[in-house]
């Protein structure tokens, strides 16, 4: 098993509609055996894709080539003997939103990553909650 951590910046050529972007990678996850964990926050994106090798390449590669993407910069590539998130799931915070609930989430979501990814996570979302 594949797991691949980023991070990109949502480009100015698009506004980001973070809404169909969790219906298309759910659907398109779920055909092809990946889960992970995105946060986005409308300005930035930090994700982690797990799943077969080859179906975790073809979903990072769409992402690269995805216009609302730019400076994606690969954090982490590993292989993983087991899922380190068993379904998909997303945090997205809104401007003005209850950002103590948003870490609680973040904090059950990663309870079985790793530390590095945990500790990844966990500090760009810290960062960004004080922005």
């Amino acid at each position: 098993m594949l797991q691949i951590m980023y991070i990109s910046s949502a480009s100015n050529c698009a506004p980001i509609d973070v809404a169909q972007i969790l219906t298309v990678s759910r659907r398109n996850n779920a055909r092809d055996g990946i889960t992970g964990f995105l946060y986005a926050d409308g300005r930035r994106f930090l994700q982690v894709l797990e799943g077969p090798e080859e179906a975790v390449e073809r979903a990072f590669v769409r992402i690269g080539g995805d216009p609302r993407h730019r400076a994606v910069v690969t954090l982490s590539r590993r292989a993983t003997e087991a899922r380190e998130f068993g379904e998909w799931a997303m945090a997205h915070r809104m401007p003005g939103g209850d950002s103590d609930a948003l870490m609680e989430q973040i904090a059950e979501r990663l309870e079985a990553a790793s530390p590095n990814v945990r500790a990844t996570f966990e500090g760009f979302a810290k960062i960004r909650r004080a922005a």
